[in-house]
This record gives C-alpha cells, structure tokens and sequence, in this order.
C-alpha cells in the first residue's frame, strides 16, 4: 500500500484478526485493481469515456454535467494541497447540506489522498467539536449558511475551515486549472470515516476502503434498482448518511446516470421533483412513505420505476397502502453505517410483502444465540451477516469485539428466518420489551398500532414497572380529524386487544402533537425512553 502521511486511520485500524470475514470478493464483479482511487472509477471515467456533457447533479435551481463536477472537484483539490497544506491521510470535515458543491467537496477529498468525514448538517458545535477531536480532523469545507456553529467549534487538531456558498472557497478555486491528479490510493486506503447513529456515550468511528466504495455499486443498486444512464434519482437522506451517500451519489455516478439534490426535502417537493423532473429511482425512510402516499394523487408520478426504504423497518401497512395507491412495490432493506450499505433486501421479481428480504449478491446472512450457535427453527435470534464489506472500527477494540464475532458482522438487530429463507424483522436488541415473562418487540405493536384511522405515526418503548417488569408505552400523534383524548386512550386500547394478542396491548398511552427523529426520518426512542 502507498502510505499516507498521515497515517491516523491506518493506524487505529483493528487488526486483522479481529476483522471480519469477507466473502464473495473472488467474483468478478467485486474485484478492484491494488491501484484504486474510487473517484477514478466513479467520476474520471465518465469524462474519459466522451460522457462530460452528460446531466450528472441537479436541483430546482442548478444543472452540472458530469464534465462541471469533475472540474470543480478538480480545482477543490488543488485549493486543499496547495491553499491549505492538506497531506495524504488527513481527514476532511464536509458540513453541508444535500447540494453540488457537497458532492464536489467529497470526490476533491478522495482526488487530493485525504479522507471523507461528511456530516449531518444539523449537528451543533459541541457534538461537531466532539467528532473533530475523535478523529483528529485536520480541515473542513463548511457551506456558509452553516458557518455559525462551525464557528464555535475548538480543537488544536483542525487546522483549516473553509466556506463556500460565499464566496471564499469559490475565489480561491478560480485561480486554478480544472486539472488534478489524483493521488494514487490503495484498494485498501481507507477512503471515509463514518460515525455511527449511537445515542449514548463516545460516537464509534466505521472505516471504509475505496474498494468498498466501489464493491457495493455491484452490490445492491444491480441486485434490485438494475440502474441505467437515463436513470435520475432523488431522495431525502443526508449525503452525510451512508444510505444518503450510496443512493443519492455513489449508485447514479458509477451507472452513469443523474441525480437531483434537495437540500431541505420534504415530501411535497419530493413529489414535486418526481412530477416536474420525471425523476425514475426515489430513497427515503417508511415515515416519509407513509406521508408521500397520503399526497400521492395530487402528483403524476408516472416516470416513477423504483422506490427504495431503509433506515428502519418498513411497516407492512405503509407497503401495501402504497402499493394500493401506485401499483408500486417499494424495495425494503437493512444496511448499517458498519457495512456501508443495504445488504439484505429484494427486488420485484423475489418480493415478500412484509419482510426485510434475502441476503443480496455479496452477502451471507444467518441467525444466531447468544453463544453464536445457528438457528435454524424459525424462532428469532441475533442476525449475523458477512460479504464484500464490513466492520472497522478505528481505536475501539473492546467494540469491534462486540460487534465482530466469529468472523461476522453482529448487527444488533433481532430477526427470524422463515423455511424459504426470507429475513422477517423482529426488533432492534435493545427495543425488545419483556413485560410478565412475555417477550414483545416494540416494532410488532407499532405495525399494529399503524393499522387503527385515528393513528398517524407512533413509537413504542419499553416503561419500568415494579410489577410486570416492563409496560408497553405508545407515544401517538393522531390525525388532524380526531382529538387526543382519554376517551379515545381507552378506545385505542380496547381495539388493540380485539385485533391482537391481549397481552402485548400498550397499557401506557401518550398522545404527542409529534416524535422526535433523526435528519434520515429514523425515530429517535431513547429520547422517548429517557423522558420516562
């Protein structure tokens, strides 16, 4: 491996031993020359194909092809190496919202030899300030209507910041070239640091190579979105999210084709992008679906072809409400920051309404006990999966053991597997709720609760009792055509008991006017179980 300058990440790597094993890398498909810069393959290339002119990034605003990208990207490397002292192996902060000049700050990183860290724009300095000093973050690109809390953040790491969308980072940009050399990565460079969404305590870092950058554009966009030049994709998850970072850039750029950036998304103007842009391939989170399918009529959606839920699990219900109203079959999936991507889902030909999927080309997927012993009875257990990428936690080796055991990825999530070999999700480990000896998972009564007209959105945790151990809690936002009342706490309850098993009914309601969640559209509980 050509060595970084900054040997920080590769340092910090877990050893070998304690990473996981990877399958499936000997097919061809999945196999990277040891020269590999991934901005080579899913940017230069295109330009060196004759496809500069090609649409490559939009918005409501704005058209790049792919030649304006691969220039500003260009000019934003030399800024970095020549402006600001950038050396190999220095991480690189990018805060910014979904826009062009995000995607062009993330490739002029790779380009220069530096490493990724994009972030979700509405983290704050103290928790930004936090992730500088873990990864010893030496400069960052800021888009200038974040600047504020950048500005607050402290650390004798960061050396540089930088603002566009001003003017600073574009004046210097334009004293240079649109020409660049990339720096000349190994296929086992690490390429991003990615922090995982943990609610508690010091964030964990995730590693990942250019060649796993590259190895999932084979992975699950061929598997189930089959994606095409003439393909344009939008989609509300951050950049800064894997799932955002897969479906929004890596996925378009590596088959050639567009995408069309919201800075703020909301499902109003992801409607509207679909209608007025005929956009073909959609990634947002179930919540967002629910809310899409209630505006759906008013919107002609016809160019629509793909739709892709991740984040957390996809309610059957929004499934078929959707499909009801569509004739659409969205594409569930479970991926994680530790695996970079989805890597058990489906497509339209293997689809079960209702369940999570099969393991996608490149993956293997089992479920476990406690002591890491296969079921194979149908009960839920641990899912454990392993194939083309995988974990790498840099300086916190007591996690990777957690999370790394016996050569596969241990996710934390609890699921089933039925005799045709299809993933049921069961419950996140820790939003399992065990009340009077009964096991009941959190997700089960919240797809229950989802099917009753007063109900919009709810989370269920778990609420301490001396008694049972444990009571089912519901937090509940009604519809605007019913009232929040007791009167309809104990009607909600009693239905519950008529259309489910008694004894998994929420004895605990709270009727909230909304739930507190994530930038992706992930439900934040721990913030619910804290206020219990």
């Amino acid at each position: 491996m050509k060595q970084y300058i900054d040997s920080f990440a590769h340092d910090y790597l877990p050893k070998i031993e304690a990473q996981p094993g990877y399958s499936f890398l000997d097919l061809p498909q999945f196999q990277q020359p040891e020269i590999c810069n991934c901005v080579d393959r899913l940017l230069d290339h295109h330009i060196r194909e004759g496809r500069g002119q090609n649409l490559c990034l939009q918005t409501f605003e704005s058209r790049w092809t792919y030649q304006d990208l691969y220039e500003k990207s260009n000019q934003i490397a030399q800024v970095l190496v020549n402006d600001f002292g950038l050396q190999s192996g220095n991480r690189v902060l990018i805060r910014s919202a979904n826009n062009p000049m995000m995607v062009a700050c993330w490739f002029a990183i790779l380009k220069a030899g530096g490493i990724v860290v994009a972030t979700m724009p509405l983290l704050r300095s103290k928790e930004l300030t936090t992730l500088v000093s873990c990864a010893e973050i030496t400069h960052a690109l800021c888009a200038a209507d974040l600047e504020d809390d950048m500005h607050l953040v402290t650390s004798d790491h960061l050396q540089s910041v930088c603002y566009f969308g001003n003017g600073q980072l574009e004046t210097l940009m334009a004293q240079y070239q649109p020409v660049f050399e990339n720096y000349h990565a190994h296929a086992e460079s690490v390429a991003l640091i990615g922090f995982t969404s943990g609610t508690t305590g010091l964030p964990k870092m995730t590693a990942h190579f250019h060649k796993d950058i590259l190895t999932i554009c084979e992975a699950f966009p061929s598997y189930s979105l089959q994606p095409t030049p003439e393909d344009l994709f939008v989609g509300s998850p951050p950049i800064g999210f894997t799932f955002g970072l897969g479906g929004l850039v890596l996925f378009p750029l590596y088959y050639g084709a567009s995408t069309f950036l919201i800075e703020k998304p909301s499902p109003d103007l992801l409607l509207q992008a679909i209608q007025d842009f005929k956009i073909t391939i959609c990634f947002t989170a179930p919540t967002a679906w629910r809310v899409i399918t209630g505006k759906v009529k008013a919107y002609d959606i016809s160019s629509l072809r793909k739709c892709v839920s991740a984040g957390e699990t996809l309610p059957l219900n929004v499934w078929q409400d959707w499909y009801e109203a569509t004739g659409l079959k969205i594409i569930d999936g479970i991926g994680a920051t530790e695996m970079l991507h989805i890597f058990i889902s489906s497509n339209e030909s293997n689809m079960k309404p209702g369940a999570t999927g099969l393991p996608i080309t490149g993956y293997e997927a089992k479920i476990i006990d406690e002591e890491g012993n296969e079921i194979t009875d149908g009960s839920s257990g641990r899912l454990a999966v392993r194939g083309i990428t995988g974990c790498k936690y840099l300086n916190r080796p007591e996690k990777q053991l957690e999370y790394v055991q016996y050569g596969w990825n241990i996710t934390g999530d609890l699921f089933r597997k039925d005799e045709e070999g299809y993933y049921w999700f069961v419950a996140r480990g820790d939003d399992m709720i065990i009340s009077s000896g009964y096991n009941i998972a959190a997700i089960e009564v919240e797809s229950v609760l989802l099917t009753n007209e007063a109900i919009a959105e709810c989370a269920v945790v778990g609420l301490p009792d001396e008694e049972r151990g444990m009571l089912v809690c519901a937090y509940i936002v009604v519809k605007e055509s019913f009232k929040a009342s007791d009167a309809l706490k104990l009607t909600i309850q009693q239905w519950f008991k008529e259309v489910a098993a008694p004894y998994k009914y929420p004895r605990v309601i709270h009727f909230v006017a909304s739930l507190p969640k994530t930038e992706t559209g992930k439900i934040q509980r721990f913030k619910l179980k804290s206020s219990e």
